[in-house]
């Protein structure tokens, strides 16, 4: 057994430290270690329930699971969470260091998707398991744990971050499109290859400030009657039809 001592507020404080993020569940472990996270700490409530699952769900870090995951009484682990994951392990890691800047300069082809002030963490991590890069404003984490185990840890994938300020947008060397239901309809062809794409949040869109900064507004196509659409749908649809587009526009 690990010193269970200490265990309850260490994980405690790794919830507050931007350092750090907390995986709680197998799956966002699994890809946490499969992309590289520097693992400080894994836990587990049974052993052999936690390599029965490895064996089926991710056989290729079975043995490096064995290797680190630490038994600890179950009222302890109990403990660790707000909400103990079914899966029985949960574990530290560092964060991916992001830099923002480099980001928004990067000349790869592929967009990248900027979340104002995202409400439901769940639905930034749906956001992440989609795109290849996510920024986000507003008062919540990206890397806190509920948007971790809604993209299973693959923050690890992919650059995920905070806009500390929308006047970096300035300097940004890509088109900024804004996802708004009053702008012009989707096209997919017409759809720039390095884009950002800015989603507003699930209650109020866009606001005032950021819609000014658009270079241009599109919507997304609505059965009549339907106001909007859930924000990770959002993102999935016109990352689709991102996708669409570049599959047309790459040589054969």
């Amino acid at each position: 057994m690990v010193q269970e001592g200490s265990l309850i507020p260490r994980f405690g404080r790794a919830r507050r430290d931007p350092a750090l993020a907390v995986l709680e569940g197998l799956h966002p472990l699994k890809h946490a270690l499969r992309f590289g996270a520097n693992v400080l700490e894994v836990v587990c409530d049974d052993p052999a329930e936690l390599d029965r699952l490895a064996g089926l769900l991710a056989p290729d870090l079975r043995a490096r699971l064995r290797a680190i995951a630490r038994p600890v009484d179950p009222d302890v682990f109990a403990q660790l969470a707000p909400l103990a994951p079914s899966t029985g392990v949960l574990a530290l890691a560092e964060r991916r260091v992001v830099e923002v800047e480099p980001l928004l300069a990067a000349g790869q082809a592929a967009p990248v998707v900027l979340l104002e002030d995202p409400r439901d963490l769940g639905n930034v991590g749906a956001c992440v398991r989609v795109a290849a890069a996510v920024l986000t404003t507003g008062s919540h984490d990206p890397w806190h744990p509920d948007a971790l185990r809604g993209a299973a840890g693959l923050h690890y994938a992919l650059p995920v971050a905070r806009l500390p300020r929308l006047a970096m947008l300035d300097a940004a060397e890509r088109p900024l499109l804004g996802i708004d239901p009053d702008g012009d309809p989707l096209i997919p062809a017409e759809l720039p290859q390095r884009a950002l794409l800015a989603f507003g949040s699930e209650r109020y869109g866009l606001s005032h400030e950021l819609t000014a900064k658009v270079d241009g507004r599109l919507s997304i196509p609505m059965r009549p009657g339907v106001s909007s659409l859930n924000l990770a749908t959002s993102v999935a649809a016109v990352l689709f039809a991102w996708r669409l587009s570049a599959r047309a526009a790459a040589p054969v």
